[in-house]
């Protein structure tokens, strides 16, 4: 058997083992239990992920915040979602369609799902900044010798209230304690990344039974969103795990699901047009016409 032959046959099962895994992948995500309960299943996640914080290392990694895991997906998660899910959804409405205009409608939900997190992060800055205050830790003789980050995190002894400083940021930047209500911007945020990920990806299944052939490249983006959506799941574990904020992780999921809700039960079901797809009834295959 010379080179040729081998590198012929490893490209073969690659691709069958690419087709075998996409369609058993694609076939999970749309079945009616994964597509009724996989929301369940991450509010799950949130309520309960904490309690992991009794068993998991402090030596661990991802004790660790600028490990680059966190550094590199979990304040980018959007962008990335946005790229893949985005690709992904555009190839395979372009495949069926073979309409650009077509394929870019069905990036809609993308757009308006950027806008919204854009103003919620806004609304949330000024929210939390309005119901919070700065203090400073009044550091006693006794512990003259700690270092800034120690004294933050000593939670005993008195604070004192600055009344000149307005905002978290500010106050943080200086090296000053901040308190008032939080809301996990990154439990939202990849909550909702999972749930606009799911929702997109599980139509892959229908397109399957159109018996018109799917490419490499569409398979493979298929599989990456899968594998970004693995990512986000696991990083909530992290999170909640290793860094647990009780009750702002739990207000941050329950943001992100019902930002989820309203897209995609809310303005997804409405009748579909340019400035409503109808996304409910884009899970279906006939929202698309085969040429």
């Amino acid at each position: 058997m010379d080179l040729t032959e081998m590198l012929y046959k490893i490209s073969r099962f690659l691709h069958w083992a690419l087709v075998w895994l996409s369609d058993l992948t694609a076939g999970i995500l749309a079945h009616r239990l994964f597509r009724q309960h996989f929301h369940l299943l991450l509010s799950v996640l949130v309520l309960f992920g904490p309690l992991l914080s009794f068993w998991v290392s402090k030596y661990s990694i991802f004790c660790n915040k600028n490990h680059y895991l966190y550094r590199l997906f979990l304040q980018s998660c959007f962008g990335w979602t946005c790229i893949f899910g985005g690709s992904f959804v555009f190839l395979l409405s372009f495949s069926i369609s073979n309409s650009i205009l077509h394929s870019l409608r069905h990036l809609l939900p993308f757009a308006v799902s950027g806008s919204l997190w854009t103003l919620l992060r806004l609304l949330l800055t000024f929210l939390v900044d309005a119901s919070g205050s700065c203090f400073e830790p009044l550091i006693s003789p006794n512990d003259a010798h700690r270092n800034p980050e120690e004294l933050l995190n000593f939670k005993e002894g008195p604070l004192l209230l600055l009344r000149g400083v307005e905002s978290k940021e500010a106050c943080l930047k200086g090296g000053l304690k901040w308190q008032g209500c939080e809301v996990s911007h990154e439990i939202l945020i990849l909550t909702f990344c999972c749930l606009l990920l799911s929702e997109e990806i599980s139509v892959f299944w229908s397109f399957i039974g159109f018996g018109k052939p799917l490419g490499v490249p569409l398979r493979i983006i298929f599989m990456l969103c899968v594998f970004l959506m693995s990512l986000w799941m696991f990083l909530i574990l992290c999170l909640l795990a290793h860094f647990p904020l009780f009750p702002s992780q739990l207000v941050g999921g329950a943001l992100g699901y019902l930002g989820w809700k309203g897209l995609y039960k809310g303005w997804g079901g409405c009748k579909p047009g340019w400035c409503c797809l109808g996304i409910t009834g884009c899970q279906s295959s006939g929202h698309y016409t085969v040429n």
